[in-house]
């Protein structure tokens, strides 16, 4: 029996004991992963070759082997805490510097860039104005724009209904002032190149003297000449009001197409300031004749004001939409994930974050739910995973190797003394 043994056995448990105390302080960490000390034996080396009674001359550590287990995921109420669910990696970049980490805490910076708490940028794909994706180009820094959402003039209108077929139509010139002059309506909103919202009514007269043929006028802000009572500066397909044609089965047989309704915002308020005129797109294609009440079952524009952000949701796919104060919706951006063939070789480099190497092999970058990657849970952390119970039997059962390595040692002390003694 020599010190040797004694001496590699102490190294190798106060070594178990270092790596079982950081899981251990650890614990409480998002995102990290435990390690296990992993321990081989020595044997010296012989000139004579292999010598079927050596014995060892004690253990050492061969590795620190980190475990990428999933870690338990627990709700939060900061949607910037996102989780990944299974494999993958978020993909890090200080001023540069990419690293990789499963700490999925972030926030936004006085830049309005998307960090984590060593201030490392989150990256991913950022989207265009239009809110399409860039995908398939390097990843950059995530970044949010403060920006205002800019309105969209309404370029279609599309409204369902069903004209009474009960009604009879009068010989009375229309007016958009005097209910009898005209027999159903209907409005909704329009918004213009400025944002600003507007009134479009739709007006309904029926022929006194054609069968199952119905006129359709048009006002905007309810402007209108007087004392005619005639729109102002709205017409329908070129026309102040377009003719609407049914057949014996209450079907529209003359109108197989979308018709355009040119608005001149300029002739209803001539200190307008947007574009003039502004054609919306009438869609009247779905209208019945029926005998049973006016009623209107569809009515739907594709315009929207201004807004500012209110808040913004990321999917489990990555992607980052912005929600804005009126109502709207834009992409923003897209996370992207990492992957290695052997996470086991990255390099652990501190606040969370790894370093490939060439035992890791290249990254393999994607957004989530591609490939081997995982999803991405907002909302959420994940945990640690380590366990602490496990932990706790692990550090007794390395302290019981500590002791007796020191008793081996004091043991060959002793043997030692009685020797010198003879």
């Amino acid at each position: 029996m020599g010190f040797q043994h004694g001496l590699s056995g102490l190294n190798a448990a106060s070594t178990n004991l270092d790596v079982i105390g950081n899981n251990i302080a650890n614990a409480n960490t998002a995102g990290f992963k435990q390690s296990i000390a992993q321990f081989s034996d020595i044997f010296a080396n012989s000139m004579e070759g292999t010598d079927n009674a050596q014995i060892g001359i004690g253990a050492k550590v061969s590795s620190i082997a980190q475990q990428f287990g999933q870690g338990n995921i627990t709700p939060t109420s900061n949607p910037l805490d996102i989780a990944i669910q299974n494999q993958g990696f978020f993909r890090m970049s200080d001023n540069g510097a990419v690293s990789y980490s499963r700490n999925g805490q972030f926030h936004i910076d006085d830049s309005g860039f998307i960090v984590d708490a060593s201030g490392a940028n989150l990256t991913g794909y950022m989207a265009d104005e239009n809110g399409d994706i860039q995908a398939g180009s390097i990843p950059t820094n995530l970044k949010f724009s403060t920006a205002d959402l800019a309105p969209r003039a309404t370029t279609t209108f599309d409204v369902g209904f069903n004209l009474d077929a009960r009604k009879k139509g009068d010989a009375a010139v229309f007016n958009a002032t005097d209910p009898k002059t005209y027999e159903s309506t209907t409005s909704g909103t329009v918004i213009d190149s400025l944002g600003n919202s507007h009134v479009l009514s739709l007006f309904f007269k029926k022929s006194d003297s054609l069968a199952n043929t119905w006129t359709a006028y048009a006002t905007v802000d309810g402007k209108v000449t007087a004392p005619g009572g005639l729109p102002i500066g709205v017409t329908i397909a070129g026309n102040p009001s377009q003719s609407m044609v049914f057949d014996g089965e209450g079907v529209l047989q003359n109108i197989t197409d979308k018709l355009d309704v040119a608005i001149d915002f300029s002739a209803i308020d001539p200190l307008f300031g947007g574009l003039s005129p502004q054609t919306v797109r009438l869609d009247l294609t779905t209208a019945t004749q029926f005998g049973s009440a006016f009623g209107v079952n569809a009515l739907t524009q594709n315009g929207y004001t201004s807004g500012r952000m209110s808040g913004f949701t990321i999917g489990a796919d990555g992607i980052i939409l912005g929600n804005y104060s009126s109502g709207q919706t834009k992409t923003l951006g897209q996370i992207v994930l990492a992957n290695f063939v052997n996470p086991q070789g990255l390099v652990p480099i501190g606040d969370g974050h790894w370093a490939e190497s060439p035992a890791s092999g290249e990254p393999l970058i994607g957004v989530p739910k591609t490939g081997n990657l995982g999803s991405l849970q907002s909302n959420a952390i994940e945990e640690s995973n380590v366990d602490i119970t496990a932990e706790l039997v692990k550090m007794i059962s390395a302290q019981r190797m500590y002791q007796a390595s020191a008793k081996q040692i004091e043991t060959q002390d002793q043997i030692i003394q009685t020797i010198t003694q003879i």
